[in-house]
């Protein structure tokens, strides 16, 4: 293999998010977008993730920033702040790139993306959805599709183990 890959090279702010779903618009490619904490990668995370790159032609991953894993999950989480998540996410090869939000729900982000197709995990229904991210979908005309958990694989469940619990 030649060049360089620098994963840091694919964490993005908003306005390149925007500019790498346009250049995928131009080239006539569906984007997938999934989010979430990511706090801890393990296999279900990596099979996940691969499973979602594959209902299109680029994943992006919205993460949770530290303050909204804070409020999601407790003043314990994250155990991996933000940028490094980003990064880790960004170097596996199903993703294309990584944007970290800073709100609780990321609608803001999917309405400035309008992605092809929205990818959840299998603990949400349509019912389950944010209600403003739900709405944000929905106006893009993004098709949503929920991917089942890989069992035995948990962010909680490593973590248990490390604390020996």
């Amino acid at each position: 293999m030649t060049g360089t890959f620098d994963p840091a090279d694919r964490v993005l702010d908003l306005k390149g998010a925007a500019a790498f779903r346009e250049e995928l618009r131009r080239a006539g490619k569906r984007l997938v977008v999934t989010n979430g904490c990511f706090d801890l990668l393990h296999r279900g995370h990596a099979t996940y993730l691969a499973a979602a790159r594959a209902h299109g032609d680029a994943l992006l991953v919205l993460v949770n920033s530290d303050a909204s894993v804070r409020e999601l999950k407790g003043s314990s989480r994250p155990v991996v702040d933000e940028y490094s998540r980003a990064f880790l996410l960004a170097s596996l090869r199903a993703v294309d790139a990584a944007l970290i939000f800073q709100g609780k729900r990321c609608d803001r982000e999917l309405t400035a993306l309008v992605p092809d197709i929205y990818v959840k995990a299998g603990d949400y229904t349509l019912e389950k959805l944010d209600p403003a991210e739900r709405t944000a979908l929905e106006k893009a005309g993004t098709k949503i599709v929920f991917m089942p958990f890989v069992p035995g694989f948990s962010t909680t469940g490593t973590l248990k183990k490390i604390l020996g619990g």
